[in-house]
């Protein structure tokens, strides 16, 4: 599993650039925003959460259709799915899911605090979106393996996945900003959101994997 992860972190850097590409995209949204909302800066501040956020779950979703696809195109996905049972390919997929989010999402949570200094937000604004994040966007690319594994025998299934995955994650948008304005703003709680947040990145790292697992089997039989 290591190798795999390993591999796996290899390919998503070389095959087109995937973290780069998602971080070029989610500065790309991040500095179009003071254009369309006008130059308030109390604004920019108010909306900074939820303006990180969306930006990098469209980031999140731009790279989910290479999860499985070179593995599709060399042959070594119908390999790992003769030869493995349901459980041991849920967790080829666990691993293969970490390996992505690692390569191509985590550059987002890294970038995501200097990105916030052009929403004009607070240093604790920052950090608890930056956090938020970090505990948050796991789970979208649980939900994005499932989908993947749907649409990876499709020519082109990257739009398809955006639409079966981009209703789905709508829950953890919304708790991870809600997590992210209970920390600057006083009425609002940031603890319950952000327990509920992580539950539901804990309870998608075992649903995630398995249906996905299922969707990869089924399309190979």
């Amino acid at each position: 599993m290591w190798s795999l992860f390993l591999r796996d972190i290899r390919l998503s850097i070389r095959a087109g650039g995937g973290a780069l590409i998602g971080a070029i995209f989610f500065l790309a949204v991040i500095v179009t925003i003071p254009f369309g909302v006008g130059p308030d800066l109390n604004l920019l501040s108010r909306i900074g959460p939820a303006i990180l956020w969306i930006a990098a779950l469209l980031a999140c979703l731009l790279g989910l259709d290479r999860l499985f696809q070179a593995d599709r195109e060399d042959g070594s996905l119908d390999l790992l799915v003769l030869n493995s049972d349901r459980h041991m390919l849920a967790l080829t997929v666990l691993t293969k899911c970490l390996a992505h989010w690692t390569g191509s999402v985590l550059p987002l949570v890294v970038a995501a605090p200097l990105l916030g200094l052009f929403m004009n937000m607070e240093p604790l604004g920052i950090g608890a979106t930056a956090l938020t994040l970090f505990v948050g966007t796991p789970a979208i690319t649980f939900i994005g393996a499932a989908g993947a594994a749907v649409a990876v025998a499709l020519p082109r299934g990257g739009l398809l996945i955006s639409v079966l995955v981009l209703p789905l994650t709508i829950p953890v948008l919304i708790f991870g900003v809600s997590a992210s304005y209970g920390a600057v703003a006083d009425p609002a709680p940031f603890l319950q959101p952000f327990l509920i947040l992580a539950a539901l990145t804990l309870f998608l790292a075992v649903l995630g994997p398995l249906a996905a697992a299922l969707a990869l089997r089924h399309g190979t039989d």
